[in-house]
């Protein structure tokens, strides 16, 4: 699957949305639709149950079907990364034993969120997640959500674990990045669509996406066009897509706007979203739907 030592968990993974029912039910069967539209349009991983994917409202059991299905559809084709996030960190070794039981390549763990613990607190929770199986392990340093961020030197000794082999670095802090990855020699991967070329240009490795849910072949170019080394393509196949970046990241709710555009595209059957995250009103429908209209990815009406 991914052929690149420098890529653990290949170059353009999304943080796919988790389908639901109208009922509010996890829809499986457009999960696997789903999960196998975006391997077939540039993804070579996908991150399931992470904040996009609604985690904080889905169920053990839920996790855990969601990944056995879409390892049994994709899993040849594409590394498929589970959430493992919790500020309980029993809970969250709980959730990284359940997602290996399931079939997942990889893990994604978050800081420990609202609890606010010292470094200290933040390096044993990750440890011993990292320690409940035998699975990679890619950090997602969001401090936006979580409030805590990995420091400098956390890093530095999260890097010496054999399990600790990536960086999800949604900080926005590009020097950083930087430094961390001469320092720790880790993968990094932008979590952030809007900065994935300056986060390539100062050594990550890929992305991390929401936007991938409908451009994700229009991602993959942007990367590969980087590693060739031809700058000016990668930008300019960027800014072609930047309206979509800003259309499904810069609302601030992101799991929302990827889902709606989804179904207004045919690729899920309903936007339904669990509470607390509600759906879409008149306005915001109208709202996406001239931007895809105006992207070229939706037909006008007429």
């Amino acid at each position: 699957m991914v052929d690149d030592p420098r890529r653990p968990f290949g170059a353009l993974l999304t943080a796919m949305v988790t389908p639901m029912t109208p009922a509010g039910e996890v829809d499986l069967e457009a999960a696997v639709r789903l999960a196998v539209h975006l391997v077939d349009h540039g993804h070579d991983g996908l991150v399931l149950n992470g904040t996009t994917g609604e985690a904080p409202t889905t169920h053990a059991p839920e996790k855990a079907d969601l990944i056995r299905a879409v390892v049994e559809a994709v899993g040849d084709r594409a590394v498929v990364v589970a959430g493992a996030g919790s500020n309980d960190t029993l809970h969250a070794a709980r959730m990284a034993e359940q997602a290996a039981d399931a079939g997942a390549d990889g893990l994604l763990v978050v800081t420990p969120y609202y609890s606010r613990p010292s470094q200290e607190g933040v390096y044993r929770h990750t440890v011993t997640v990292a320690d409940a199986t035998d699975l990679p392990v890619m950090l997602y340093d969001v401090p936006g959500r979580t409030v805590v961020r990995y420091s400098p030197a956390t890093l530095e000794r999260l890097a010496a674990h054999s399990r600790v082999v990536a960086v999800k670095d949604a900080t926005g802090d590009v020097q950083g990045a930087l430094l961390a990855i001469q320092r720790t020699g880790l993968a990094y991967y932008s979590g952030d669509d809007g900065l994935l070329l300056p986060f390539l240009a100062v050594g990550a490795v890929g992305l991390v996406s929401m936007t991938g849910h409908l451009v994700g072949d229009e991602l993959a170019a942007v990367i590969r066009a980087f590693d060739e080394g031809d700058v000016a393509t990668a930008r300019a196949r960027y800014l072609a897509v930047a309206p979509v970046v800003d259309l499904v990241c810069g609302s601030g709710n992101g799991a929302l706007r990827a889902k709606l555009a989804l179904a207004l595209l045919g690729l899920l059957p309903t936007p339904t979203m669990r509470l607390p995250q509600v759906e879409a009103d008149e306005a915001e429908v109208a709202q996406v739907r001239a931007a895809l209209v105006a992207a070229g990815l939706l037909a006008a009406q007429g």
